[in-house]
């Protein structure tokens, strides 16, 4: 009876998290928190936007308060905004970056929208960080693209404390594109530290993003052509058409 009761309300937890995130929007929350106390339910909001959580007001906040008093039957729901300091080290804030990214520009650009992102978190001075895309990009068949720098610990007791990890989901045309992200912040305190010049990280990943920008020049310059040749040739096809019927008409004329 009471697994029962634990079972259900982890479940209540985990829908008051997604409907929350659904009702604020993607890449405005970065995690939620919920405590039950004798007053009522606390909710935490992490953020690194809390104007755009907040509203005008608290206009939106009130909304989102409302609504799960009617859906979740709260009684007194009582929701506080936290902000994150540094974003650029939040691994859910940068995953939805990259989501929102990819979705505005169209998975063509993926190696120049992970580079970006992965050379911001570089300059911060993140230890390491992993960026992972799977899907359709740019081919038929789906498959994974990694790109990294510096420390990551993958497995054990270390990789759980020091790693910040997250993924998110763009929505594009090709179809839906996997973005996993793992963040090792500057302040992290690693047991077999070994120092590796930022310098040569920073032009490491100087170097990957002219070439990804190089990449995405070329593309959109053959985009360009492609439809140009295309265009081309509907303007012949439609002026032989009129030559055939000016002709036709000539004939039946005579």
């Amino acid at each position: 009876m009471i697994k029962k009761k634990f079972i259900e309300a982890k479940k209540q937890e985990f829908e008051i998290k997604e409907f929350i995130k659904t009702q604020l929007g993607k890449g405005r929350v970065s995690d939620i928190k919920i405590e039950r106390t004798p007053v009522g339910e606390k909710i935490v909001i992490i953020t690194s936007r809390p104007g755009l959580v907040i509203g005008r007001g608290g206009e939106i906040i009130q909304k989102v308060n409302t609504s799960l008093k009617k859906r979740f039957k709260l009684e007194n729901p009582q929701i506080e905004v936290s902000e994150i300091q540094e974003a650029i080290f939040d691994a859910q804030t940068v995953a939805d970056q990259i989501a929102l990214s990819l979705e505005r520009f169209g998975p063509l650009s993926f190696k120049l929208i992970a580079y970006r992102e992965l050379d911001g978190i570089s300059k911060a001075g993140a230890l390491g960080a992993e960026i992972r895309l799977s899907g359709r990009l740019p081919s038929e068949r789906s498959r994974s693209w990694r790109f990294a720098f510096g420390y990551l610990s993958k497995t054990g007791a270390i990789a759980d404390i020091i790693v910040n990890r997250a993924q998110a989901k763009a929505f594009t045309r090709p179809g839906v594109v996997g973005v996993k992200v793992a963040i090792v912040p500057r302040d992290a305190k690693i047991p077999d530290k070994i120092s590796i010049s930022k310098k040569i990280i920073e032009e490491e990943i100087k170097e990957k993003l002219k070439k990804a920008e190089e990449e995405a020049e070329v593309k959109t310059k053959k985009k360009a052509k492609s439809k140009e040749k295309k265009k081309r040739k509907k303007t012949t096809k439609k002026k032989k058409e009129v030559k055939e019927e000016k002709k036709g008409g000539e004939e039946e004329a005579k």
